[in-house]
This record gives structure tokens, sequence and C-alpha cells, in this order.
């Protein structure tokens, strides 16, 4: 009988093999060497120090992005309102950016702080239509990054319009970019974000597995009546798990507020970031260690898509389908999971 752990980290790597087999039958069946692709796709991530420090910088918004769906899912709820909470926090850490004029040491904490903020507040809507009136979390997240998106973009055309559809830039006190990890990436958009990202999922897994309160937390996603029954909060543990959530998810807009764009700009649609957080925390079994490498997988799909267009002229959207299919057989995971522990049961039956 394979060991949970080991079958926890095997299943995540076939679907990703499967996933990138089938990404390789459709490109032949487009008429593309799937060697050439998947070549060019390598090198567009490990080519030289640029392309690495890029495919770094992409993944740092989705690991924040991924531990906040994870979050919420380890309380049993699911939040796909990532996406309004990432661009909340990205356009109120801009504005607290450009704002005020403060030292480097009060400043960037309290952009970093805003964004975490805002989000927080995004996902306590959710949170608690879902505690007090028992709404149902995917309806109203779903509606909520509509309206963050909208809303934002109002509040920026109305307000805050700089030049060519964006506010103004940063104050370099409240920047996460950083000279030397530009310099030893060959000048990418690398910022200090990429630590930050590395320390959340520390955050998120000594808040679950070290606290009381994750506990209460985990218990609460786990059974509900029997939380209950043991004197646990239920509904004061789901608001707190989406505001957590919902900070996870605007630190990670900050990220890209502070650290790779430096300004904010109208939305002409979403920034998925949110929405590759649900693939993220998937993979990553909704664990720290598992969301960052997933992250990283993403990150560097998404990064070497570029040069599979550039070098071997196949279309970046492959890229998506590579990711849809990794995404399907992650997802058939627990089909595999549910019928390979029905043959143990019967066969410890026997």
């Amino acid at each position: 009988m394979l060991k949970g752990r080991f079958f926890g980290l095997i299943v995540p790597l076939i679907a990703i093999t499967f996933g990138f087999i089938a990404g390789a039958i459709i490109m032949l069946l487009s008429g593309n060497n799937p060697i050439t692709g998947y070549v060019a796709l390598f090198q567009g991530v490990f080519g030289d120090t640029y392309y690495f420090g890029e495919t770094l910088q992409r993944m740092t918004p989705l690991i924040f992005s991924g531990l906040a769906v994870a979050f919420a899912f380890r309380a049993g709820l699911l939040n796909i309102g990532v996406e309004g909470q990432l661009i909340v926090g990205w356009f109120t850490s801009v504005y607290v950016g450009f704002t005020f004029d403060l030292p480097m040491i009060i400043h960037l904490p309290m952009a970093l702080a805003a964004g975490a903020l805002a989000g927080a507040l995004w996902g306590f809507v959710p949170g608690l239509l879902k505690a007090r009136f028992e709404v149902h979390e995917v309806i109203v997240t779903i509606m909520m990054n509509y309206i963050a998106m909208h809303v934002v973009n109002s509040i920026i055309r109305t307000y805050f319009i700089d030049s060519a559809q964006r506010t103004e830039i940063i104050a370099p006190t409240a920047s996460l970019a950083s000279d030397w990890l530009m310099q030893i990436t060959q000048f990418s958009r690398l910022h200090w974000g990429f630590l930050l990202a590395i320390a959340a999922c520390f955050v998120m897994w000594f808040i679950l597995w070290k606290t009381k309160r994750g506990f209460e937390l985990r218990s609460v996603g786990y059974n509900k009546n029997a939380s209950a029954y043991s004197g646990m909060s239920v509904k004061g543990n789901i608001i707190l798990s989406m505001s957590i959530s919902g900070a996870f998810a605007g630190v990670g807009g900050a990220m890209l507020g502070l650290g790779t764009y430096q300004y904010a700009n109208i939305l002409p649609s979403f920034t998925n970031y949110g929405f590759d957080g649900i693939a993220v925390a998937l993979l990553g079994a909704s664990s720290s260690l598992g969301i960052f490498f997933s992250a990283f997988l993403f990150g560097a799909l998404k990064e070497g898509a570029n040069n599979m267009q550039a070098a071997a002229g196949i279309a970046p959207e492959l890229v998506e389908i590579i990711i849809a299919f990794i995404i399907f057989f992650v997802a058939s995971s627990y089909l595999i999971r549910w019928i390979y522990s029905r043959l143990q049961s019967k066969k410890g039956a026997k």
C-alpha cells in the first residue's frame, strides 16, 4: 500500500506529466514539434538569469493568490473572489504609495498593510454573508470580483488618472524594487516581494498548524457541527478565515503595485492572477510548500510561453491548454484517490 505522503506527492507529478504529454499531442496535431516547443519553453525559463528572474517575479503574486485560496479551503470555504481582493489590494497599496511622503521604514510597511487591509475587507463581506445569512460564498465572491474591477477602474478614471490610463508612479520609499536583485538577474523585474512571498508561505503554515486559532479554523473546515458542539465559534471562524484569505490576496496585489509595475492602471479585464491561484492551490494540495512549487511551475509556464512563440513559433495559447490539462488531471487525481482507497478497503475486508 502506498504511504499517504508519497501518494500525495506522486499524484501531482503524474498530473503534471499527463498535462505535458497532452500538450505534446496537441502540438503534434497542430503541426508543431513538441521537442522543439518544450526546449524553447525550458530555455525561456532557465536560458539566462534574466528569464529566471522574470519567472520568479511572475510566481510572486501567484504564491499569494494560491495561499489565499488554500487558506479559505482549509477552513472549508471556496474563495473564488481572490481576483477582486487582489485588485483592491493593488490599488490601495499604490494609493498609499503615491499619496504619502514618509520615511521608507514607515511608508513601505504602511503601503503593504493597506493592501492587506483592503483585501481583508473585500473578503470580510462574503465571510459575513456566509456566516450570518448562509449566502453561498462562491456566488458572492464571483460577483465581488466584477465590483472590485469596475469600482477601482472608476475611481482611477475619475480621481487619479495621470497618463496612459494609469495612476502616478509610487514614491521610491514605498517601492519593493531592488537594484541588487535586478543586477544579478540582468535587470529583470524581480523585487523584494519574492522574499515576502516565501515568508508568507511560512506564515500560513504557522497560523494553520501551530496556533490554537488555526486548529479551530481547520476544525470548522472538517466538520462545522462537531466544532460547534465542542464550543468553537463557527460563524466567527468563517468570517476570520475569509478575511485572512483576502489579506493574502491583497498583499498579492501589492506585489504588482509596489513591485512589478509601480502604479495601478485601468484594467480592461481581470488580471487572472486570482483565478490562477485556484489552480496553484489545487496543484499544491493547499500546503505552503506545495503552493511554492506549483506557483513556480505556473510562473515558468507563463514566462516560457513567450519563448515558445519567439523561438519555436508555437502560439502562447497552447500553454493555457497545458495548464488546463494539468488542472484536469489534478482534479481527476481526487477520483484516483477515491478509487484507490475503495480498492484498499475492499482488500482489507477480505
